[in-house]
């Protein structure tokens, strides 16, 4: 009988096992079927693991675009055998319209021994054709591959003599009859849980394990895991209720997750993530760790609500409308996997409702910008990191060996460029021509392995480099396909395909770049630009799993003239004195033992070329962030990227940050809305004084309670910034460290806790702005309120905004006091606490710097074109004002560049401040009132001796304002220190454990 039929792949009728395994043809019908009906006796997990990824996947292809499937699924717990794991996964599969329908037969007294693989084509209800495989194969790997297993197969099509047809509705009517058997159960997980309770142990049965032909899988942690494991416990005992932890990909993040919520004991587990197939293979897994837990789906399609496990679409969950569903506390642990997408609105919406005993952001994402707000949003505690460094040198990775080619065949200066990416159609244009993809081939053939993966911009273009990679291929034996939504191959087809060598190029779009296994994979070709570090990564990563039959990854990039491509001389790890020296061909150590990189000359000489252009707009520094990060970066994530800048830059061309925001979204609504509340954001939240953490967590509570909408009463206020302060331990060790702040937050009843708020930034934050003069906040009839109208459409554009400038500058704040979060994959030790030493120290050492830790300015950039070019520019605070008497209090929030000559200075550790008042005019180096102070901030590695040194003393009042004096720092006999005015009028002063040195005195400036 000759092969016409599409869901079979060959003319032999009989499948027997190792070589002729019926896995391949299940898969190729399940992947050209709309109708399948499967009967067996009993279903182990690495049974289902193989054939899940095409049922899934035709699933959501029936979902996607409407066409018709049917699944009818019957296993049996006969003698126990089917795993609950397994039982769960298929729990997940059944859907309200009874398409997809699983069920159960309880056998009893009675044995089950059928094995039946039953697809159908129809149309309008007319069969176009049909096969049915009927013999000894259960669901397990061993029998759908390498067993002795015998299955015969019967084809029926539309034209078939009437006797096959029969035969063939015979069979179909048998299925029918035993799958409507009254012990023919529906799959619940009521059903599953009982069957736990009932079933024998069969793992430790050798007579049945021999039935099912293999063993019961275990799942353990591997050693990355069981350090995070640790770390995740760890942060908890110190008090954080969030935690972010990056693992590289394929070091297994979902996995830490599952073991994390056994670690918890959780009861009822949340996991978020933005793509179905994301959150299918999440539920597998948690079902692997959690067999006893009811899991399921809350998602366009289905929305389970009483599972203990729920797998959510963030795009449906987090609309307001789907929360309200759900108690608050519903969840006592909340899961975002790839938590670099979190700060969309809707996690935000997610974040801010639930309120978890823990929640915990995963991502693969390692670099420090790319981290920056994601961090916020987790209280900015980063608990654990393993970056595919680690992945490598640890060997759950394999190395990777990088070729930069240089694009010859592409002019990307000449293609359009606009919101931080490459206008497709000019690109698409460009990308299908016969030079280009000539210059691709001969690169693949001088560098491949066996089974590559290669990224392309568009449908057109994958199958534009199939077809010509194909010709090529002609007599050779080779193949190549394309693979994409609604392509001709399936995804888990082509894999399966790509595994087996049946091919050997897959050209894909972005269907793995996330959350897909591709172990086998040994070459990855980047043929598009990836404007986003995080995309670029995960391409790089889908290769990077350990796999039998390869010891490393061939990446081979495609590099243009264009300075988007210079974000991956970053990820790459290349300085500037490396870029200088021609053609980069060397091992990399950097980046994993084992790792290689070679990159053209011409892509070198492109990128000396980049790092000479120092001098860039705030305009084009975001459009470069942007395309770095893949979307538009938040004030957090601009700020780490430029810190020598704190937003200065910005401040100066644009007047502040969301006025930068609105002029780059083109957006004349978001424009309307910030011209509006321009100056309470600039004012109140952006460029607000915070000498301490106060106010941010003050504006965070605001928000979070929907502020601007109801004003919250002082009492709520208290008492949501409180629980605010909990998720934060390591500011609420350096900022209420004070006796009375240590008592007010230690308050079990609460009023000491509403006396101190009240009293300290409350009160603080209804004074009017020293700027502008302005009231930002009132207290009206005992609640909290905004003292400027807001209208109802802005109420939430002006609530995010405000909360991106709160996280920044708690960022910003936790960055200038050096505070640190606890990161235990550093070895820090959990009571340690990172913070400025007191005065009282060794000579040899000196206190951590504050405010001013580099020098650098906050609100302007130096204009050194209006100065003669000997003379060196330096921040200049005239708002500091360091003290010549008793304490005064100063600010740093605003900044001047002012030359200096015949001084040797560096602008990253020499500034500018006035004296104010006379108790050093006096001795050989008299200050008056007004003097221009050169001062040299003090460090840990610079600040030697300090006894006889004039130096600036900070210290905090009760408001958390910093004040500023500058004395002669003196040691008495009792290894005191004492605090002398040069003015014999001053008297000495002792000094305390609060206060700290900040700068030295280098010079008294004439003007």
């Amino acid at each position: 009988m000759s092969r016409s039929s599409l869901l079979t792949l060959d003319h032999h009728l009989l499948t027997v096992g190792n070589d002729d395994q019926l896995l391949q043809q299940l898969l190729h019908a399940i992947n050209h079927a709309d109708e399948i009906e499967i009967a067996v006796s009993f279903i182990r997990q690495s049974g289902l693991e193989l054939l899940m990824p095409a049922l899934v996947e035709a699933i959501e292809r029936k979902a996607a675009t409407d066409e018709p499937l049917q699944l009818r699924l019957l296993t049996s717990d006969y003698l126990g055998i089917t795993e609950p794991t397994a039982l769960r996964e298929l729990c997940a599969l059944n859907s309200d319209d009874d398409d997809i329908n699983v069920r159960v037969f309880e056998c009893g007294q009675q044995g089950f021994h059928m094995k039946s693989y039953i697809f159908a084509r129809s149309h309008q209800q007319q069969l176009l054709e049909g096969t049915a495989f009927i013999g000894s194969n259960n669901i397990s790997r061993p029998a759908l591959t390498t067993a002795h297993e015998w299955s015969l197969r019967l084809d029926c099509q539309a034209n078939s003599d009437s006797k096959t047809q029969q035969e063939f509705q015979h069979i179909r009517q048998q299925f029918k009859a035993i799958f409507n058997h009254p012990n023919a159960k529906p799959l619940t997980d009521a059903w599953i849980s009982d069957y736990i309770n009932r079933r024998q142990s069969v793992e430790l049965n050798p007579v049945i394990n021999s039935l099912a032909g293999e063993a019961q899988l275990s799942y353990l942690p591997n050693a990355a895991q069981i350090e995070a494991l640790q770390a995740l416990n760890i942060s908890r005992k110190a008090g954080f209720l969030r935690g972010l932890v990056v693992m590289g990909t394929g070091m297994g993040k979902t996995f830490l997750a599952a073991f994390d919520a056994k670690q918890m004991n959780a009861k009822r587990v949340l996991f978020i993530a933005h793509r179905e197939e994301i959150l299918s293979q999440a539920l597998n897994t948690f079902a692997k760790v959690h067999p006893k837990k009811s899991s399921g789906f809350y998602h366009g399609k289905q929305k389970d609500r009483d599972r203990n496990f729920l797998f959510a679409s963030v795009q449906t969950l987090g609309r307001k409308s789907h929360l309200t569903h759900f108690a608050r506390d519903a969840f006592d642990y909340v899961v975002i996997d790839e938590f670099h997408h979190a700060s969309a609105t809707t996690y935000q919406n997610v974040l801010n409702y639930f309120t978890p005993d823990f929640l915990l952001g995963l991502t693969a994402t390692p670099e420090r910008t790319d981290q920056a707000n994601i961090l916020a949003l987790c209280h900015n505690n980063l608990v654990f990191e393993r970056n595919l460094v680690h992945g490598i040198d640890t060997k759950i990775l394999v190395p990777f060996h990088y070729y930069g080619i240089w694009d010859s065949s592409v002019d990307y200066q000449s293609i359009p460029w606009r919101n931080g990416k490459f206008d497709p159609a000019a690109l698409e244009y460009q990308f299908a021509t016969h030079k280009r993809a000539q210059h691709i081939f001969q690169h693949w053939q001088q560098r491949q392995q066996s089974r590559t993966l290669a990224f392309c911009m568009s449908k057109a273009h994958a199958d534009f480099m199939a077809n010509y990679f194909n010709q090529q291929f002609a007599d050779s034996g080779l193949r190549a396909i394309a693979v994409y939504s609604g392509s001709a191959v399936r995804r888990n087809e082509a894999l399966t395909m790509l595994d087996n060598g049946q091919v050997n190029v897959v050209f894909s779009i972005d269907l793995f770049n996330e959350g897909t296994d591709l172990p086998s994979i040994d070459t990855v070709m980047m043929l598009r630009p990836t404007e986003s570090n995080i995309v670029f990564l995960q391409q790089l990563g889908r290769g990077l799993r350990r796999h039998s039959n390869k010891s490393q990854l061939v990446v081979i990039d495609f590099i243009g003239n264009h300075n988007s491509f210079f974000n991956k001389s970053a990820v790459l790890k290349l300085s500037t004195a490396t870029m200088s020296s021609g053609a980069i061909d060397r091992p990399a150590p950097e980046l994993g033992a084992g790792c290689r990189i070679n990159i053209d000359p011409e892509t070198v000489d492109f990128w000396h070329k980049l790092t000479k252009q120092l001098r860039t707009t705030a305009v084009e520094d975001y459009q470069a962030l942007a395309a770095q990060l893949g979307h538009r970066p938040s004030a957090t994530e601009f700020y780490i990227a430029n810190i020598d800048d704190r937003l200065g830059k910005v401040n100066k061309q644009h007047g502040s940050w969301w006025e930068l925001v609105a002029r780059m979204s083109d957006d004349p609504q978001l424009t309307g809305q910030v011209n509006q509340y321009r100056d309470f954001l600039l004012h109140a939240v952006q460029t607000t004084s915070m000498n301490k953490s106060f106010k941010a967590i003050l504006l965070e509570a605001f928000v979070e309670l929907d502020g601007f909408r109801t004003p919250p009463t002082i009492a709520q206020l208290c008492q949501q910034s409180r629980l605010i302060i909990d998720g934060y331990p390591h500011l609420k060790q350096t900022d209420f460290a004070s006796k009375e702040a240590m008592a007010a937050i230690n308050d079990t009843n609460g009023n000491k806790w509403q006396s101190y708020w009240r009293k300290n930034p409350i009160h603080f934050s209804m004074q009017a702005d020293k700027k502008t003069g302005v009231q930002w906040f009132i207290e009206k009839e005992q609640h909290f309120a905004a003292n400027f109208a807001v209208n109802e459409q802005d109420v939430e554009p002006l609530t995010q905004m405000t909360k991106e400038l709160v996280d920044y500058q708690l960022a910003r704040y936790c960055n200038v006091k050096a505070i640190q979060p606890l990161n235990v994959s550093d070895k820090v030790d959990e009571t340690e606490e990172t913070k400025s030493a007191p005065l009282k120290i060794d000579e040899t050492q000196s206190a951590t710097v504050t405010p001013i830790r580099s020098a650098t300015p906050l609100a302007a950039e130096p204009l050194a074109a209006e100065y003669a070019t000997d003379a060196t520019e330096l921040p200049f605070y005239p708002n500091l004002k360091i003290a010549c008497g008793h304490f005064k209090t100063g600010r740093d929030d605003d900044c001047e560049w002012r030359p200096v000559t015949r001084h040797q200075v560096d602008p990253k550790k020499h500034f500018l401040a006035r004296a104010s008042g006379n108790s050093m005019n006096g001795g050989k180096q008299p200050i008056s009132d007004g003097d221009l102070l050169l001062l040299e901030a003090v460090s840990p590695a610079s600040a030697g001796s300090i006894t006889g040194k004039t130096l600036v003393i900070e210290i905090q009042d009760e408001t958390g304002d910093n004040q500023y004096l500058l004395r002669v720092v003196e040691k008495d006999k009792q290894g005191q220190y004492w605090l002398r005015a040069n003015n014999p009028d001053y008297e000495p002063m002792l000094a305390t454990d609060s206060m700290r040195t900040l700068a030295r005195l280098k010079a008294v400036l004439t003007e």
